[in-house]
């Protein structure tokens, strides 16, 4: 038994180890060949999960069996239950939060309206200019008409009234404060 025990616990170290280390150039190196272990349909069943509950299973049936006098069949079960538990809160703790960490820098036009931004070309009273306006971490050009009618220079500052007829020219206004 405690043979198994170790080779979990072994498994687990080595796992971790090789998928810090290793990780990214294996991935690269394999060209994706092991993305099927990713189980996208699965949230729960991911290979850290999997391989953190395998772990935890070790570990825990390797202390149980010495420092208990609990019979093999008891100290088995409780190490399967402690493993899960591991690996159920390895899921909500690293795993799931991680997640929904990915940030994406990708935004619709619409989304713009209201944000305020800066006059890169100058908009004339009937025609199109350029504005700078920041969104995430970064700025974006935007072609941009005056909804006013007004001419609106270079550096002047603007806010989004909306999103031209086309959907894809801005309607701005002068930020007055």
């Amino acid at each position: 038994m405690e043979g198994l025990f170790i080779g979990c616990l072994t498994l687990g170290i080595l796992f971790a180890i090789v998928s810090v280390v290793l990780g990214d150039w294996l991935s690269a190196s394999l060209d994706g060949m092991l993305d099927f272990l990713s189980l996208d349909g699965y949230p729960v069943v991911q290979p850290t999960t999997i391989i953190s509950g395998i772990t935890v299973f070790g570990g825990a049936g390797l202390l149980l069996e010495h420092h208990t006098s609990l019979p093999a069949a008891l100290v088995i079960l409780t190490a399967i239950l402690i493993g899960a538990a591991g690996a159920v809160v390895m899921f909500f703790c690293y795993v799931r939060p991680m997640a929904r960490s990915e940030n994406s820098t990708s935004y619709s036009i619409r989304e713009l309206t209201g944000k305020i931004g800066e006059v890169s070309v100058t908009i004339p009273g009937k025609g199109f200019g350029e504005v700078l306006i920041k969104v995430g971490a970064g700025l974006t050009n935007h072609i941009a008409s005056s909804v006013d009618g007004d001419q609106i220079p270079n550096g002047e500052r603007v806010v989004v009234v909306g999103v031209g007829a086309d959907g894809h020219t801005l309607q701005v206004s002068k930020l007055e404060l």
